[in-house]
């Protein structure tokens, strides 16, 4: 039998009262305990668990955020998509907030969604504004101190772009220069609980799963490839100037 409470909650999330939805869900863990909450969130749709932990980050937590399970998390989180956030602000703030309530889950909770369909495009997304970076770091071990973001790959040349898709596929046919070296960095050196961080966490900790996003990384750069050569055909020729076009116009 479906919990009250999970009814409830979905709806007021319908109705627009996030905050309304979480804090009777906050009601559970009060009344109950915090293992009742978590039973709970079992039967509260990934939608509706998704709606609320995209609503918090690391400087305003919820009690969903601090006691959702890696399975629980992984089945929301993977929604995300549906939200269409070009900058993956708030995928980015709520998945750093659950990460990082405990470091020793790091890794589990990275795993949870890296095995859930349609996790590598999370995963990837998460990095939207630091892909750059991450690929440097998976082709180098190391983080650049100071970065150029030059606008991202939106602003990139066809040339620059297919040097990099080569440094890449370089990378990853060079047996286990990705998957298999060392440290470079010690995970407190660059201990940020931030993007840096969790590109460690993948890549020393989960590599087969930091591998699959890299590849993802590349596949995005070929799309952009293929779409800059497509607009660059289809673009209007224009007709050559007539003889003394250039010396009437001056005039």
């Amino acid at each position: 039998m479906t919990h009250p409470v999970v009814l409830k909650t979905s709806q007021l999330i319908l109705a627009g009262d996030i905050k309304g939805a979480e804090t009777a869900l906050t009601a559970i863990a009060d009344s109950d305990g915090d293992e009742a909450l978590v039973t709970v969130l079992n039967e509260v749709p990934p939608k509706d668990l998704l709606a609320i932990m995209r609503s918090f980050d690391g400087s305003k937590q919820t009690v969903v955020n601090m006691l959702v399970t890696p399975e629980q998390f992984a089945r929301a989180v993977v929604l995300e998509t549906r939200y269409r956030d070009q900058t993956h602000a708030a995928l980015h703030g709520m998945m750093n907030a659950v990460l990082y309530r405990d470091i020793d889950m790091t890794a589990e909770y990275l795993e949870a969604i890296g095995e859930s369909d349609g996790g590598y495009q999370v995963l990837a997304d998460y990095f939207a504004e630091r892909d750059d970076e991450l690929l440097d770091f998976a082709i180098s071990g190391q983080f650049s101190e100071e970065f150029d973001w030059d606008g991202g790959h939106a602003a990139r040349s066809i040339s620059w772009l297919n040097e990099k898709i080569g440094e890449i596929d370089e990378a990853l046919h060079e047996g286990n220069s990705i998957t298999g070296s060392r440290p470079k960095v010690s995970r407190a050196d660059i201990g940020d609980h931030d993007w840096m961080e969790t590109a460690w966490v993948l890549r020393y900790d989960l590599p087969d799963i930091f591998e699959q996003i890299v590849i993802t990384l590349r596949d995005r750069l070929q799309q952009r490839v293929e779409s800059l050569e497509e607009s660059e055909d289809t673009a209007p020729v224009r007709p050559a100037a007539a003889p003394g076009d250039d010396e009437e116009s001056a005039l």
